[in-house]
Protein backbone atom coordinates (compact mmCIF):
# COMPACT_ATOMS: atom_id res chain seq x y z
CA UNK A 1 0.00 0.00 0.00
CA UNK A 2 1.49 3.34 -1.02
CA UNK A 3 2.04 5.88 1.73
CA UNK A 4 0.04 9.09 1.32
CA UNK A 5 2.07 12.27 0.90
CA UNK A 6 0.71 15.44 2.47
CA UNK A 7 0.10 18.57 0.40
CA UNK A 8 2.51 20.52 2.60
CA UNK A 9 5.29 18.06 1.96
CA UNK A 10 4.64 18.15 -1.78
CA UNK A 11 4.79 21.95 -1.72
CA UNK A 12 8.05 21.98 0.26
CA UNK A 13 9.67 19.41 -2.05
CA UNK A 14 8.50 21.33 -5.14
CA UNK A 15 9.84 24.65 -3.86
CA UNK A 16 13.15 23.02 -2.88
CA UNK A 17 13.47 21.36 -6.31
CA UNK A 18 12.77 24.59 -8.19
CA UNK A 19 15.19 26.49 -5.93
CA UNK A 20 18.00 24.00 -6.52
CA UNK A 21 17.23 23.98 -10.25
CA UNK A 22 17.37 27.77 -10.38
CA UNK A 23 20.71 27.85 -8.53
CA UNK A 24 22.16 25.37 -11.01
CA UNK A 25 20.78 27.25 -14.01
CA UNK A 26 21.60 30.75 -12.72
CA UNK A 27 25.21 30.90 -14.09
CA UNK A 28 23.88 30.09 -17.57
CA UNK A 29 21.13 32.68 -17.22
CA UNK A 30 23.62 35.30 -16.04
CA UNK A 31 25.92 34.53 -18.98
CA UNK A 32 23.05 34.96 -21.44
CA UNK A 33 21.98 38.26 -19.85
CA UNK A 34 25.56 39.58 -19.80
CA UNK A 35 25.90 38.83 -23.50
CA UNK A 36 23.28 41.54 -24.18
CA UNK A 37 25.07 44.22 -22.11
CA UNK A 38 27.74 46.68 -23.09
CA UNK A 39 31.23 46.11 -21.70
CA UNK A 40 30.70 48.93 -19.17
CA UNK A 41 27.43 47.46 -17.93
CA UNK A 42 28.93 43.97 -17.80
CA UNK A 43 31.44 45.05 -15.12
CA UNK A 44 29.17 47.58 -13.36
CA UNK A 45 28.84 47.36 -9.59
CA UNK A 46 26.24 46.68 -8.36
CA UNK A 47 25.28 44.65 -11.42
CA UNK A 48 21.95 45.10 -13.16
CA UNK A 49 19.91 41.98 -13.66
CA UNK A 50 17.30 42.94 -16.25
CA UNK A 51 17.09 46.74 -16.31
CA UNK A 52 19.91 47.68 -18.66
CA UNK A 53 20.27 48.80 -22.26
CA UNK A 54 19.88 45.62 -24.25
CA UNK A 55 22.15 45.33 -27.28
CA UNK A 56 23.15 42.66 -29.80
CA UNK A 57 26.40 44.32 -30.81
CA UNK A 58 28.43 41.70 -28.93
CA UNK A 59 27.06 38.94 -31.14
CA UNK A 60 27.74 41.02 -34.24
CA UNK A 61 31.37 41.62 -33.21
CA UNK A 62 31.89 37.98 -32.29
CA UNK A 63 30.61 36.80 -35.66
CA UNK A 64 32.75 39.37 -37.49
CA UNK A 65 35.89 38.53 -35.55
CA UNK A 66 35.67 34.72 -35.53
CA UNK A 67 34.53 31.98 -37.86
CA UNK A 68 31.83 30.64 -35.56
CA UNK A 69 30.46 28.08 -38.00
CA UNK A 70 33.88 26.48 -38.51
CA UNK A 71 34.27 26.02 -34.75
CA UNK A 72 30.69 24.76 -34.52
CA UNK A 73 31.28 22.17 -37.26
CA UNK A 74 34.50 21.05 -35.57
CA UNK A 75 32.59 20.54 -32.31
CA UNK A 76 29.90 18.51 -34.08
CA UNK A 77 32.42 16.28 -35.85
CA UNK A 78 34.55 15.74 -32.74
CA UNK A 79 31.71 15.08 -30.29
CA UNK A 80 29.55 12.93 -32.56
CA UNK A 81 32.50 11.15 -34.17
CA UNK A 82 34.13 10.24 -30.85
CA UNK A 83 30.80 9.05 -29.43
CA UNK A 84 30.00 6.83 -32.42
CA UNK A 85 33.52 5.38 -32.43
CA UNK A 86 33.30 4.82 -28.68
CA UNK A 87 29.98 2.96 -29.06
CA UNK A 88 31.43 0.73 -31.79
CA UNK A 89 34.17 -0.31 -29.39
CA UNK A 90 32.14 -0.31 -26.18
CA UNK A 91 29.08 -2.34 -27.25
CA UNK A 92 31.05 -5.60 -27.86
CA UNK A 93 33.20 -4.92 -24.77
CA UNK A 94 30.18 -4.36 -22.51
CA UNK A 95 28.44 -7.41 -24.04
CA UNK A 96 31.40 -9.66 -23.22
CA UNK A 97 31.60 -8.34 -19.66
CA UNK A 98 27.86 -8.63 -19.05
CA UNK A 99 27.15 -12.04 -20.61
CA UNK A 100 30.52 -13.80 -20.53
CA UNK A 101 31.59 -12.76 -17.03
CA UNK A 102 34.95 -13.74 -15.68
CA UNK A 103 36.49 -13.59 -12.26
CA UNK A 104 38.29 -10.37 -13.13
CA UNK A 105 35.38 -8.49 -14.77
CA UNK A 106 34.82 -6.15 -11.84
CA UNK A 107 38.56 -5.52 -11.53
CA UNK A 108 38.80 -4.64 -15.23
CA UNK A 109 35.86 -2.27 -14.95
CA UNK A 110 37.37 -0.58 -11.91
CA UNK A 111 40.72 -0.29 -13.68
CA UNK A 112 39.04 1.31 -16.69
CA UNK A 113 37.20 3.77 -14.46
CA UNK A 114 40.40 4.58 -12.54
CA UNK A 115 41.93 5.96 -15.74
CA UNK A 116 39.44 8.84 -15.48
CA UNK A 117 41.07 9.82 -12.20
CA UNK A 118 44.41 10.51 -13.89
CA UNK A 119 45.10 14.25 -14.22
CA UNK A 120 45.15 14.92 -18.00
CA UNK A 121 48.18 17.19 -17.67
CA UNK A 122 50.17 14.13 -16.55
CA UNK A 123 50.06 12.65 -20.06
CA UNK A 124 49.87 15.88 -22.05
CA UNK A 125 53.52 16.01 -23.13
CA UNK A 126 53.79 12.43 -24.50
CA UNK A 127 50.44 12.73 -26.32
CA UNK A 128 51.40 16.14 -27.70
CA UNK A 129 54.72 14.80 -29.00
CA UNK A 130 53.01 11.73 -30.43
CA UNK A 131 50.48 13.89 -32.25
CA UNK A 132 53.18 16.24 -33.50
CA UNK A 133 55.29 13.41 -34.92
CA UNK A 134 52.35 11.59 -36.55
CA UNK A 135 50.74 14.67 -38.07
CA UNK A 136 47.61 14.46 -35.91
CA UNK A 137 48.20 17.80 -34.20
CA UNK A 138 45.41 20.29 -34.93
CA UNK A 139 43.30 17.71 -36.76
CA UNK A 140 39.75 16.56 -36.12
CA UNK A 141 40.89 12.95 -36.49
CA UNK A 142 43.34 13.31 -33.63
CA UNK A 143 40.76 14.92 -31.35
CA UNK A 144 38.18 12.23 -32.19
CA UNK A 145 40.70 9.60 -31.09
CA UNK A 146 41.53 11.43 -27.86
CA UNK A 147 37.87 12.05 -26.97
CA UNK A 148 37.05 8.42 -27.66
CA UNK A 149 39.78 7.19 -25.35
CA UNK A 150 39.03 9.55 -22.46
CA UNK A 151 35.28 8.83 -22.52
CA UNK A 152 35.47 5.12 -23.35
CA UNK A 153 35.50 4.00 -19.67
CA UNK A 154 32.23 5.86 -19.02
CA UNK A 155 30.63 4.43 -22.17
CA UNK A 156 31.62 0.86 -21.25
CA UNK A 157 30.46 1.28 -17.65
CA UNK A 158 27.06 2.65 -18.64
CA UNK A 159 26.45 0.04 -21.34
CA UNK A 160 27.56 -2.75 -19.00
CA UNK A 161 24.98 -1.58 -16.45
CA UNK A 162 22.21 -1.54 -19.07
CA UNK A 163 23.17 -4.90 -20.59
CA UNK A 164 23.15 -6.57 -17.17
CA UNK A 165 19.42 -5.78 -16.91
CA UNK A 166 18.66 -7.76 -20.10
CA UNK A 167 17.81 -11.43 -19.40
CA UNK A 168 20.51 -13.71 -20.74
CA UNK A 169 17.87 -16.28 -21.69
CA UNK A 170 16.80 -14.06 -24.60
CA UNK A 171 20.29 -14.19 -26.07
CA UNK A 172 20.47 -17.94 -25.49
CA UNK A 173 17.21 -18.35 -27.39
CA UNK A 174 18.67 -16.35 -30.27
CA UNK A 175 21.73 -18.63 -30.32
CA UNK A 176 19.49 -21.70 -30.38
CA UNK A 177 17.72 -20.21 -33.39
CA UNK A 178 21.06 -20.02 -35.18
CA UNK A 179 21.98 -16.37 -34.62
CA UNK A 180 25.66 -15.61 -35.05
CA UNK A 181 27.56 -13.48 -32.56
CA UNK A 182 27.28 -10.46 -34.88
CA UNK A 183 23.52 -10.99 -35.36
CA UNK A 184 23.05 -11.49 -31.62
CA UNK A 185 24.66 -8.13 -30.83
CA UNK A 186 23.16 -6.16 -33.74
CA UNK A 187 19.63 -7.56 -33.97
CA UNK A 188 18.85 -8.81 -30.45
CA UNK A 189 20.92 -7.02 -27.83
CA UNK A 190 21.20 -3.54 -29.35
CA UNK A 191 17.44 -2.99 -30.07
CA UNK A 192 16.59 -4.05 -26.49
CA UNK A 193 19.10 -1.57 -25.06
CA UNK A 194 18.17 1.39 -27.27
CA UNK A 195 17.16 3.64 -24.31
CA UNK A 196 20.45 2.94 -22.54
CA UNK A 197 22.52 3.36 -25.69
CA UNK A 198 20.71 6.60 -26.55
CA UNK A 199 21.30 8.10 -23.10
CA UNK A 200 24.93 7.00 -23.19
CA UNK A 201 25.32 8.63 -26.60
CA UNK A 202 23.72 11.88 -25.46
CA UNK A 203 25.78 12.07 -22.28
CA UNK A 204 29.05 11.47 -24.11
CA UNK A 205 28.23 14.00 -26.81
CA UNK A 206 27.79 16.55 -24.01
CA UNK A 207 31.06 15.51 -22.36
CA UNK A 208 32.99 15.73 -25.63
CA UNK A 209 31.31 19.03 -26.55
CA UNK A 210 32.39 20.61 -23.25
CA UNK A 211 35.92 19.21 -23.15
CA UNK A 212 38.37 22.09 -23.00
CA UNK A 213 41.76 20.82 -21.82
CA UNK A 214 42.61 18.64 -24.80
CA UNK A 215 41.01 20.89 -27.39
CA UNK A 216 43.00 23.90 -26.19
CA UNK A 217 46.31 22.03 -26.11
CA UNK A 218 46.03 19.92 -29.25
CA UNK A 219 44.52 22.45 -31.67
CA UNK A 220 45.49 25.80 -33.11
CA UNK A 221 43.09 26.93 -35.82
CA UNK A 222 42.01 24.21 -38.26
CA UNK A 223 40.36 21.79 -35.81
CA UNK A 224 39.59 24.19 -32.95
CA UNK A 225 36.07 23.55 -31.57
CA UNK A 226 33.81 25.94 -29.67
CA UNK A 227 35.78 25.60 -26.43
CA UNK A 228 38.77 27.17 -28.19
CA UNK A 229 36.38 29.72 -29.71
CA UNK A 230 35.41 30.83 -26.17
CA UNK A 231 39.00 30.87 -24.94
CA UNK A 232 40.00 33.22 -27.76
CA UNK A 233 38.16 36.03 -25.94
CA UNK A 234 40.52 35.83 -22.98
CA UNK A 235 43.44 38.04 -23.99
CA UNK A 236 46.50 39.62 -22.31
CA UNK A 237 44.70 42.95 -22.50
CA UNK A 238 42.02 41.60 -20.16
CA UNK A 239 38.66 39.91 -20.22
CA UNK A 240 35.92 41.36 -22.37
CA UNK A 241 33.05 39.99 -20.32
CA UNK A 242 30.20 40.96 -22.64
CA UNK A 243 31.86 39.49 -25.74
CA UNK A 244 33.06 36.47 -23.77
CA UNK A 245 29.48 35.91 -22.59
CA UNK A 246 28.18 36.23 -26.16
CA UNK A 247 30.73 33.67 -27.37
CA UNK A 248 29.86 31.36 -24.47
CA UNK A 249 26.14 31.65 -25.19
CA UNK A 250 26.69 30.80 -28.85
CA UNK A 251 28.82 27.81 -27.83
CA UNK A 252 26.42 26.32 -25.28
CA UNK A 253 23.17 27.09 -27.14
CA UNK A 254 23.32 24.02 -29.47
CA UNK A 255 23.98 21.58 -26.64
CA UNK A 256 21.30 23.22 -24.46
CA UNK A 257 18.76 22.82 -27.24
CA UNK A 258 19.80 19.19 -27.75
CA UNK A 259 19.50 18.51 -24.03
CA UNK A 260 16.11 20.20 -23.84
CA UNK A 261 14.54 18.18 -26.65
CA UNK A 262 16.13 14.89 -25.56
CA UNK A 263 15.61 15.21 -21.79
CA UNK A 264 12.88 12.55 -21.69
CA UNK A 265 15.05 10.10 -23.59
CA UNK A 266 18.01 10.92 -21.37
CA UNK A 267 16.07 10.38 -18.14
CA UNK A 268 14.50 7.22 -19.50
CA UNK A 269 17.89 5.84 -20.41
CA UNK A 270 19.52 6.78 -17.12
CA UNK A 271 16.74 5.01 -15.21
CA UNK A 272 16.68 2.02 -17.58
CA UNK A 273 16.40 -1.15 -15.53
CA UNK A 274 15.84 0.70 -12.27
CA UNK A 275 12.31 -0.68 -11.90
CA UNK A 276 11.50 -4.31 -12.64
Amino acid sequence: MARAVSTTRKSVVTVAAWSIGFLIFFPILWTVLTSFKSEAEAIASPPSFVWFNWTTENYTEVLERSNYFLHFWNSVVISVGSTVLGLIIAVPAAWSMAFVPGKRTKDILMWMLSTKMLPPVGVLIPIYLLFRDTGLLDTRTGLVMVMTLINLPIIVWMLYTYFKEIPGEILEAARMDGASLRAEILYVLTPMAVPGIASTMLLNIILAWNEAFWTLNLTAAKAAPLTAFIASYSSPEGLFYAKLSAASTMAIAPILILGWFSQKQLVRGLTFGAVK
